[in-house]
């Protein structure tokens, strides 16, 4: 007959429930465990095999891996393992060869549960070690972290969350200075695959102009909250995407799933579906390495560029120093502080402006596209990206027959001046950039100016 909970096992479960709730925010199925001797936790655990690439990292076996490590012994005599849901074979074999006083699980599993629903591991009496079991211990909790998890993959759910993927929270998003717009989303764009891609869609759809606002790395359409404003008095209308892996868009949780052409398709398809007409292409950053590549693929949708700090890679120029520097240090720091970045370049932001940078990335699994980025920026000749850079600077030279304007932040140390002139010196029609002295590499930062600036440049561009 199974004993009776004891006193503290609603508090320990409380804890395990607390690691499989970290579980799922980073993707992975909700599962959490404790090990627990004389009273003191030992370790802990969560679900971790996708972001581990490992078929045995299952809550209840990292609790256990930790747990010997802190006692210097792989057998766990006394100790008590507390899970949310009813271990697996594989666990519960581990838990027999650890010999466990105890084993506590919260909601039955009736797929895979080796402690009574499929079968019961605990209940040979031939094996050497016996292991007492109790389930049931605040399983509503534990079965409704997992029913939560699963509905936001399946039915009902218009844009559900792919297992290789992760979804920053929506709660992340609250409040922000400045960013009262609400968002929209889709996931059918063939290049998607099923992910999720958000972005600003403001103003009337028949607007005269519509602005296309492309941010680059570490950035997303918060970039653009300083000049959509003036964009949307003018009678225009604004669509910003966040790029996947930014924003509140979809992140895949590898950095492999992130590349030149894919991101890129993934944009010429988005204007074709919401069939963006006189468009202003608005660029900074990784949105000019890739914005920049996409009039020549329907010259017909594009009235206007205003580009700031960005690039064309060819592979054929060397990348600035400042841009290598920029490189090397995200290779060396992959975890950098993003609100830090942009305080240091931006003194005129509040600490909530540059926090708010940091909204979409609550810790490593969420940040792949920021460590993805920098090696992606094509430096040779037979790079990715390389060849449609080398096109683009022919069509921006050569063939591109709408009006141009310039904005130079004179303080970035990555992407500044002389790479901005360079870039001017092959854009038709572009007159003498506004130069700003106090602007550093976040040139948007200084949007208002710059956008007043633009709606009054492009205002003499008549539809085509």
């Amino acid at each position: 007959m199974p004993r009776p909970p004891a006193p503290d096992d609603a508090h320990f479960m409380r804890l395990a429930l607390a690691e499989a709730r970290a579980a799922g925010e980073a993707g992975e199925v909700p599962v959490g465990a404790v090990v627990v001797k004389d009273g003191v936790v030992l370790a802990t655990g969560r679900n971790a095999p996708v972001d581990g690439h490992d078929p045995t990292a299952h809550a209840e076996i990292v609790a256990l891996r930790a747990a010997a490590r802190a006692l210097g012994n792989y057998r766990l005599d006394g100790c008590s393992l507390y899970v949310t849901l009813e271990p697996c074979a594989m666990c519960s074999g581990a838990m027999l060869h650890a010999r466990l006083a105890r084993v506590v699980f919260g909601a039955a599993d009736p797929k895979t549960g080796a402690a009574g629903s499929v079968l019961d591991l605990f209940a040979h009496t031939q094996l050497n070690h016996q292991t007492q079991v109790l389930g049931g211990v605040l399983a509503g909790e534990g079965a409704e972290l997992l029913r939560g998890f699963f509905q936001a993959r399946r039915g009902g759910n218009p844009h559900p969350l792919r297992e290789d993927a992760l979804r920053t929270p929506d709660a992340r998003f609250q409040n922000l200075p400045a960013y009262p717009w609400a968002p929209h989303y889709i996931s059918d764009l063939p290049a998607l695959n099923g992910l999720r891609l958000h972005h600003l869609d403001e103003g009337p759809r028949d607007a005269p102009v519509t602005w296309l606002c492309l941010h680059g790395n570490p950035a997303w359409s918060y970039l653009y909250r300083k000049m959509i404003p003036v964009f949307l008095a003018s009678g225009g209308r604004v669509v910003a995407p966040d790029l996947i892996g930014f924003g509140r868009s979809d992140k895949p949780k590898k950095e492999g799933a992130h590349s030149f052409h894919w991101h890129r398709q993934v944009l010429l398809e988005l204007v074709e579906r919401l069939d963006l007409q006189n468009v202003v292409l608005v660029v900074q950053d990784w949105g000019g390495l890739l914005g920049l590549t996409l009039p020549m693929a329907a010259p017909q949708r594009y009235r206007g560029l205003l580009v700031m700090n960005t690039l064309l890679a060819t592979g054929e120029q060397p990348l600035s120093p400042g841009f290598l520097a920029w490189r090397k240090m995200c290779a060396q720091n992959p975890g950098f502080d993003i609100p830090r970045l942009f305080a240091r370049g931006n003194p005129q932001m509040s600490a909530e402006e540059c926090a708010a940078y940091d909204a979409p990335f609550p810790d490593r699994g969420h940040r792949a596209a920021l460590r993805a980025f920098p090696p992606m920026v094509p430096e040779r000749p037979d790079d990715e990206g390389a060849a449609l850079g080398r096109e683009a600077l022919e069509f921006w030279s050569q063939r591109w027959s709408g009006q141009s304007l310039m904005a130079v932040g004179l303080q970035d140390p990555v992407l500044g001046e002389p790479v901005m002139n360079a870039l001017h010196a092959v854009i038709r029609n572009a007159p003498e950039p506004l130069r700003l002295p106090q602007a550093g590499h976040f040139v948007p930062e200084h949007g208002a100016t710059i956008a007043e600036a633009a709606v009054r440049h492009f205002a003499a561009v008549r539809p085509g």
